[in-house]
């Protein structure tokens, strides 16, 4: 069992995230310059204004948030259909030298709404279930348009809190086309090549047969295109592995340094976006501010789990065998590669793993679980993290207001009940569909059937699903069957109110906030970007979040860790 190195691992991780803040601040000027529509490249200008005239549009015909939200769902609606299609017909379609079958129609349906959704939840096995053509042509294209999806949700709201007296926050066909030709797709290429240089594969070889040590028995060794899909898998927090096993396969991440630079990739974008809001509000302070409440989550929680999973199971401590329990972690990158890497995929809606949370000590396994269930804001998903972290600002800044006798503003700008309502829909949609599908998965035949570890560590795993799907993360706690018809098809329906439903909601503030004519700050004006309101934030996140799932927590990590304590 390897052992830990607390002072190597906490100076690993300070140098990390200080790399990480570096990288944000130059990639949100890079966004920033992007969307605004300042940088060009004479490649992908052309590719762009090829684009518009396709769709029949340009960057000076801007909508509503209605015409925003409208082009939106039809973009993706159009890609699910692809997709769907692609699912049930790859046993028909080329590159496919394993000759896999098509997905079956509920399979298919599952698969098609979580890469569309940015969730990945995989109910397959990618190297033994989907072929070349789907693996890139499908899953691989998705990666890239529902992140850039995520980023053009959030861009819009930017705008909206930014602008004033007009009701227009963008055009989507251009928003989307910029954000895969100037950022997801340069950034892409680039990790992939990093990626190959560190052994993860890339070709369309047919699966290799060889046999067993000594010559005894046979092994199938999957081959395919790898690193183009790693990239962007991690760069878009998207998750959905071409493995089974994720990042914890050597073909998928396969050094210390692919393990760090994984994590880089998955925080890059969700980290930048705050500095990206403050350079377009002209207000880099805001940005910063931003900043510093998701890092002082994402903090909060890496030592948590740092701290419990190097104490080890409590019921092994009751046997004198004390230290890390390195069961369901890979010992290729330790505790701090472990720790590192859950924190950093649940606090974004990544959900990619190298690790099965599923074998993390109870009080380690609350910690995604909490993230998650947070509405991952900490850093968030690409694009729709920041989204609900403005959604929690509204309602921390009419809360403020409420209690000092003044009406809550933000940015300059009145926060009133219309976009009080759009942020609480933004925030607890989730929440809501979790406690509805679990209460209902935990009484109906359906539901207790994928249940393989009853007690607490079973709800664990159920709410973990929900969470999961809810929030578009992805990642699972393994112990519970999700293949079984009704997490499929509830998970189908969960994935797709929970993406698209919140980020509706905050299309609709972002444009009554665009409407709304600034005012001149006064005395009694609440400033967003001291100290007091970051803890203030914090404070609000942590509140809602609570109360709506400690009962939930109580049932489940908490009372499992006491079990555990107890020698049960």
């Amino acid at each position: 069992m390897p052992a830990a190195n607390p002072v190597f691992d906490v100076t690993l991780f300070i140098l990390f995230l200080i790399i990480v803040t570096g990288a944000a601040v130059l990639a949100g000027r890079y966004l920033a310059a992007v969307f605004s529509g300042s940088l060009t490249w004479a490649p992908f200008s052309r590719i762009e204004h090829a684009l518009f005239r396709l769709v029949g549009t340009s960057p000076e015909q801007e909508e509503s948030w209605q015409g925003y939200a409208r082009d939106l769902l039809i973009f993706n609606a159009l890609g699910f259909l692809i997709l769907f299609l692609i699912l049930l017909l790859q046993g028909i379609l080329p590159l496919n030298p394993q000759q896999v079958p098509g997905f079956s129609l509920i399979d298919a349906l599952n698969i098609a709404v979580s890469f569309v959704t940015n969730t990945n939840w995989q109910v397959y096995s990618g190297e033994a279930s989907a072929n070349y053509f789907t693996q890139v042509l499908g899953l691989t294209v998705q990666n890239f348009l529902s992140a850039a999806t995520g980023i053009c949700v959030a861009i819009a709201v930017m705008r909206g809190h930014t602008r004033k007296m007009t009701d227009r926050i963008g055009n989507f066909w251009v928003d989307m086309t910029r954000a895969v030709l100037y950022v997801l797709l340069p950034l892409a290429c680039i990790a992939a090549l990093i990626l190959l240089s560190q052994g993860v594969i890339q070709n369309f070889d047919p699966s290799l047969k060889t046999t067993g040590y000594g010559g005894t028995g046979s092994q199938t060794i999957a081959m395919g295109p790898v690193a183009s899909q790693e990239a962007i898998k991690e760069l878009g927090t998207n998750g959905g592995g071409f493995f089974n096993a994720n990042s914890a396969h050597p073909y998928e991440n396969p050094t210390s340094f692919s393990n760090l630079f994984e994590i880089f990739l998955i925080l890059l974008i969700p980290a930048a976006l705050p500095f990206t809001f403050g350079i377009i509000s002209g207000q880099k302070r805001q940005g910063w501010a931003l900043y510093a409440v998701m890092m002082m989550l994402f903090v909060a929680s890496l030592g948590t789990m740092y701290a419990s999973e190097l104490s080890g199971n409590p019921s092994r401590a009751l046997q004198d065998v004390p230290g890390v329990s390195m069961e369901g972690k890979e010992v290729r990158f330790g505790l701090s590669g472990t720790a590192l890497f859950s924190t950093s995929t649940t606090a974004t809606a990544c959900g990619a793993v190298n690790a099965m949370h599923d074998s993390l000590t109870p009080l380690g396994g609350l910690v995604p679980m909490f993230l998650i269930l947070l509405g991952e804001v900490v850093f968030g998903g690409v694009g729709s993290g920041f989204a609900t972290m403005i959604a929690f600002v509204i309602v921390a800044v009419f809360i403020a207001g409420l209690m000092i006798g003044r009406t809550p503003e933000y940015l300059a700008k009145k926060v009133e009940i219309f976009e009080m309502k759009m942020a609480l829909i933004a925030i607890l949609i989730p929440g809501i569909l979790v406690l509805v599908f679990v209460g209902i998965g935990v009484v109906i035949e359906g539901g207790l059937l994928g249940i393989f570890n009853p007690g607490p560590h079973g709800l664990s795993e159920i709410v973990y699903a929900f969470a999961s799907m809810a929030n578009n993360n992805g990642s699972a706690f393994a112990g519970l069957n999700a293949a079984l018809p009704f997490y499929t098809l509830s998970g189908a329906v969960v994935m797709v109110i929970g993406r698209y439903v919140p980020a509706i909601a905050m299309l609709a503030l972002a444009g009554t906030m665009a409407r709304k004519k600034t005012i001149p700050p006064g005395p009694g004006t609440l400033p967003t970007a001291s100290p007091s309101f970051v803890l203030w934030l914090i404070a609000v996140i942590l509140i809602i979040g609570a109360l709506t799932f400690f009962p939930l927590f109580a049932m489940g990590p908490i009372a499992e860790h006491f079990a555990l304590a107890g020698g049960l």
